[in-house]
């Protein structure tokens, strides 16, 4: 059970979506959006469910992760205080085809599916931003589908670093090795390999399951090109920032 801890205040306006709800809007939501922790690990939906809340992360980060039959999993998305979990509620879907599960714990504020449907049915402004976010979220999914076909594990190493360094409050990340290789969907033995390289080459700082990241340009550099985790926050916040200031 996920425990709630207030209702909702100026704090979850770190979740870059619920800053830029109109004041309209946002005064109406103050009511419904509840303040929760997050824990490491913890499963917010299931692949084939359709879920009760949706999730506007403030310092939490949570991975979308798709299941294969035998039970194996591999990231194709994730989500922080840049956007929402549960698209599907406000897709038309309603049941999600991956699965959420928080990969760094921390806050976040979540909102009744029902109420989700209601902002759809509205056809507002804000059902204007969840769009748009959702089509930056589509191209996330396509940049995953890409890395993990033609990027090394070094490549993707580095990638992934910078997914999760966009998202958090510092530049000290909680990742062991082993929760990167099941996100990734690789072999431990191959990030310990890449981990090494690039704390050897004082890009990173890794021990006990903790990351510090100390060069972040070296670390873009080593991603090996295309549309990098930067651009890709940087047009997560663009298309929200279209969104209209009234309702």
């Amino acid at each position: 059970m996920i425990p709630t801890l207030t209702l909702a205040n100026a704090g979850a306006r770190q979740n870059q979506l619920l800053a830029m709800l109109p004041d309209a809007d946002w005064r109406r939501w103050q009511l419904q959006l509840e303040c929760v922790e997050l824990s490491l690990g913890q499963v917010l939906s299931e692949s084939g469910s359709t879920p009760d809340w949706v999730y506007f992360p403030t310092t939490a980060i949570v991975s979308l992760l798709y299941m294969t039959q035998d039970g194996e999993s591999s990231e194709i998305a994730v989500v922080g205080k840049d956007g929402v979990v549960g698209i599907s509620l406000f897709m038309g879907g309603n049941a999600t085809p991956s699965s959420a599960v928080v990969q760094s714990a921390g806050q976040a504020y979540r909102l009744r599916a029902q109420e989700i449907r209601h902002e759809v049915n509205r056809a507002g402004p804000v059902l204007s931003m969840l769009l748009r976010y959702t089509h930056t979220m589509i191209a996330q999914v396509a940049q995953t589908a890409a890395c993990n076909r033609y990027h090394s594990i070094d490549q993707l190493l580095c990638r992934r670093l910078l997914l999760a360094l966009d998202r958090s409050p510092t530049s000290q990340l909680v990742m062991t090795q082993e929760l990167v290789a099941n996100l990734l969907g690789v072999r431990r033995e191959g990030v310990t390999a890449a981990a090494l390289k690039l704390q050897q080459a004082g890009v990173i700082r890794y021990s006990r399951g903790h990351i510090a990241v100390l060069d972040r340009q070296r670390l873009e550099q080593r991603t090996g090109g295309g549309l990098s985790a930067p651009r890709l926050a940087r047009g997560h916040r663009a298309a929200a920032s279209r969104l209209p200031l009234a309702a």
